[in-house]
C-alpha cells in the first residue's frame, strides 16, 4: 500500500531517490574490484538493544549465493545510522548513502542500517544528537562488531550523508574498538553556527524542513507491526512524545528568542566539535561549496589534519543533495561507491593499497570561476591575507570601491527589505538544494538583481588572477537608529558583461557582534574567521546612531577572480528565506543599517589568497 507523506517531504525524498552513482573512471588508473557474490539477503527490523533498555531496529544485509541463501562466514561490516527511516534510505533514496548497499554486500561486506533512537522503526524519543543518542552511536558499533553476531568479523566502517555523516563523528568520538574507518559526507562541525543560527539569526529555510522530514518519515508503520502490535503502538506514542517534548518546544523557544535561540550547552552537546579531539580513525570527508555545512566540513578536516589523523577531503561545487551522491565523480577519483570501497577495503578489510595516498592527496577542491580542481595538503596553509578597504558611498547603479589603500569617506544606508536574498544561490543552499533538484535554481543564477537591494562595493577589473581558499572576514563599521539588525554579506565575481556570480556569503546580527579572539582564526595577523559567542550574556545592542565595528564571518570558499573580472562585496539587511530575526529582535531589525567608510571608521574585507604556484589535479 502506498503511504502518504506531506508534499514537501515527498519532494525531498524524490530528490534523494534521484541521487545515483554515475559511471566514472578514476584518473589515477585505479579500478574497483568485481563482485564476489551474486546477490544479497536482508533480515529486517533486527532488535539492537541499548544499555538503557531501549530497543533500536536495524536491517542486516548479507552476501548471498545464486539461490538467495546467505553465505556462511564472518565479514567486515559497513554501518549507517539513519534518522529518516531506513526503509526509505536503504530503498528508494539509497543515493543518500552513496547508492544501493548491495554494491558493498556483493563485494564481501555485511551492510547494517539502523534507525536512530525515536525515528523510523526504533524505540525511544528523538532528541537530535542528544548525549544519549550519541552514546547509542558507539553502542551500535559495538553491537555490530560483537562476536555474538555470527556474520561479523569485528571490523566496522561507517558511511552516509548529512545526519548519517554527523553521527559517524559522534560514534568515532566514543572510540568503540571495532570501528576502523568512517566516510562522512557533508557533516557539520558546530550545529549552531553551521546551520541553526548563522550569524545569530534563525534558519527558517532548512531547520523546519529537516525536523518535518524526521517526523514525517517516523510515521511510516514499521514492518514488524503486524507481528508485534504492542511494540508498534509504542513507537507511535514515542513519536508523539518526541514531537511534543523536543521538536515543537525547541522551535517555539528559538522563534521567541528564548534559550534555544542562543548558543550554549544544548548546542555544544549536539556539535561534533565537542568530540572531534577524540576521533582517531581514518576519515574521508565530502564537502560542498554550496552545502548547508559549507563552514563545518572543512573545520572537521582541519581539526583532524592538525592532530595527524589519516584524513582526506573532497570539496566540490555542490549543494547538500549533490554532495550526498552522484556529483562526486567530477573530482576525478571515481564514483562515490568506488571511493568508499577503496577506503574501506584498505582500512576496514585490511587490504594493501600503497598508491592510495599518492593517488588521492589530503585535500582536493574545486575552484569556482575556473572549474579547475586543485590539490593541497592543508585547508589553511600557504595562503596569504589580502585586505581591500571599502571606499566611498554605494548608490544604485554606482557601486562604492574596494581599494588597497586610501579609501574615500562615505556612508551608505541599507533599507531593511524582507525580500533580499529571495532570488539568489542562498535560497537553493539553505533549502538543501531542493530548487536545484527540481530545476528552478538556474532562474536565480545572476546575483546582480539582488545586489540592488543593498550596498555594493567592488574593485576595478583585475589585471592578474586572484585565487582564494578558506574563510573570509568582512569588518564593517556600522550604525543603526535602533541598535540592532542584521548584515547579510555576499562575496561575488563580476564578469565583464556585468553578470554577478555569488561565490559565498555570511551573516551577522549586530547585537551579537561580541568577538572571542581566542577562538577566532587569523592569517598573517589579520582576522579571517571571527568567532562570536552568540550567548544571551554576550548579546548587547549597539548605541543608536553610534558607529561600531562588526565582523561578519563569510563562509569558506575556493574561488578565483580572473583578469577582467571584479571582486564585489554586497551587503543587505535580510537573507530570505534563509534567516529571520527572533520575535524579540524583529522590531529593531526593521530599521535601516548604515555602512561607514573613512580613515576614522575603516571597513574592509580580508581574503585568504592562494599563491599562483599551487597545482591543479
Amino acid at each position: 500500500m502506498r503511504r502518504s507523506l506531506p508534499a514537501l517531504l515527498l519532494a525531498l525524498l524524490t530528490a534523494l531517490a534521484g541521487l545515483t552513482a554515475a559511471d566514472a573512471t578514476p584518473a589515477s588508473g585505479w579500478s574497483a574490484r568485481d563482485a564476489d557474490y551474486p546477490g544479497s539477503v536482508v533480515e529486517t527490523d533486527v532488535p539492537v538493544p541499548m544499555s538503557d533498555g531501549t530497543v533500536l531496529r536495524g536491517d542486516v544485509r548479507r552476501p548471498a549465493d545464486a539461490e538467495g541463501r546467505p553465505v556462511e562466514g564472518r565479514f567486515p561490516v559497513l554501518l549507517t545510522i539513519i534518522a529518516y527511516n531506513k526503509n526509505i534510505i536503504s530503498g528508494p533514496a539509497a543515493g543518500a548513502v552513496g547508492g544501493d548497499p548491495d554494491y558493498f554486500v556483493q563485494r564481501g561486506y555485511v551492510h547494517v542500517s539502523v534507525d536512530a533512537r525515536g525515528t523510523g522503526s526504533s524505540g525511544g524519543d528523538w532528541q537530535a544528537f542528544s548525549a544519549r543518542e550519541n552514546t547509542d552511536s558507539g553502542e551500535i558499533v559495538n553491537w555490530a562488531a560483537s562476536p555474538e553476531r555470527p556474520w561479523s568479523n569485528g571490523a566496522v566502517g561507517m558511511h552516509g550523508a548529512s545526519y548519517m555523516g554527523i553521527n559517524q563523528l559522534f560514534a568515532a568520538g566514543n572510540r568503540p574498538p571495532g570501528l576502523k574507518a568512517i566516510f562522512p559526507q557533508v557533516p557539520a562541525m558546530d550545529t549552531y553556527r553551521d546551520v541553526v543560527a548563522s550569524g545569530g539569526a534563525l534558519d527558517v529555510g532548512f531547520i523546519p524542513l529537516w525536523m518535518g522530514l524526521v517526523t514525517g518519515t517516523g510515521l511510516i508503520p514499521p514492518a514488524y507491526g503486524p507481528a508485534e502490535p504492542d511494540n508498534a503502538l509504542q513507537v507511535y506514542l514515542d513519536r508523539v512524545q518526541g514531537a511534543t517534548s523536543f521538536t515543537a518546544p525547541t522551535l517555539l523557544e528559538a522563534t521567541l528568542g528564548l534559550n534555544a535561540a542562543f548558543d550554549g550547552p544544548f548546542y555544544a552537546e549536539r556539535s561534533p566539535a565537542s568530540v572531534v579531539d577524540r576521533i582517531d580513525v581514518p576519515t574521508f570527508l565530502i564537502g560542498g561549496e554550496y552545502d548547508l555545512f559549507q563552514r563545518g566540513t572543512p573545520m572537521v578536516f582541519d581539526a583532524l589534519r592538525q592532530r595527524g589523523v589519516p584524513v582526506k577531503m573532497i570539496f566540490g561545487p555542490w549543494d547538500h543533495l549533490q554532495g550526498s551522491g552522484d556529483e562526486v565523480p567530477a573530482a576525478g577519483y571515481g564514483t562515490l561507491q568506488e571511493l568508499q570501497l577503496r577506503w574501506f577495503d584498505h582500512y576496514v578489510r585490511g587490504q594493501a593499497d600503497p598508491a592510495l595516498d599518492t593517488d588521492i592527496p589530503p585535500l582536493t577542491y574545486h575552484e569556482i570561476g575556473s572549474g579547475q580542481w586543485y590539490r593541497a595538503d592543508r585547508w589553511i596553509g600557504e595562503q596569504r591575507a589580502r585586505s581591500f578597504e571599502l571606499s566611498g558611498t554605494s548608490l544604485p547603479g554606482a557601486p562604492g570601491g574596494l581599494v588597497d589603500a586610501d579609501p574615500e569617506p562615505g556612508r551608505t544606508t541599507i533599507a531593511p527589505l524582507p525580500v533580499s536574498g529571495l532570488c539568489t544561490r542562498s535560497t537553493n543552499q539553505w533549502t538543501a538544494g531542493l530548487p536545484n533538484a527540481v530545476g528552478i535554481s538556474r532562474l536565480c543564477g545572476d546575483n546582480r538583481w539582488n545586489d540592488l537591494s543593498g550596498a555594493v562595493f567592488e574593485t576595478e577589473p583585475m589585471t592578474e588572477v586572484m585565487r582564494m581558499r578558506g574563510p573570509i572576514n568582512a569588518h564593517l563599521q556600522t550604525s543603526t537608529p535602533t541598535g540592532n539588525g542584521m548584515l547579510s554579506v555576499s562575496v561575488s565575481s563580476v564578469a565583464p558583461d556585468g553578470s554577478v556570480e555569488r561565490l559565498t556569503g555570511g551573516w551577522q546580527v549586530l547585537s551579537h557582534r561580541a568577538l572571542d579572539p581566542e577562538r577566532s582564526r587569523y592569517l598573517d595577523g589579520e582576522l579571517i574567521q571571527p568567532f562570536h559567542p552568540f550567548t544571551e550574556d554576550a548579546q548587547s545592542t549597539m548605541r543608536p546612531g553610534e558607529v561600531e565595528p562588526v565582523d561578519v564571518e563569510v563562509f569558506p570558499t575556493g574561488a578565483v577572480i580572473p583578469p577582467g573580472h571584479k571582486l564585489r562585496i554586497s551587503v543587505q539587511a535580510f537573507d530570505v528565506p534563509h534567516l529571520l530575526p527572533t520575535v524579540r529582535d524583529l522590531p529593531a531589525a526593521l530599521s535601516p543599517v548604515a555602512i561607514h567608510t573613512s580613515a576614522e571608521h575603516p571597513s574592509k574585507i580580508t581574503l585568504p589568497v592562494v599563491p599562483a604556484s599551487e597545482g591543479t589535479r
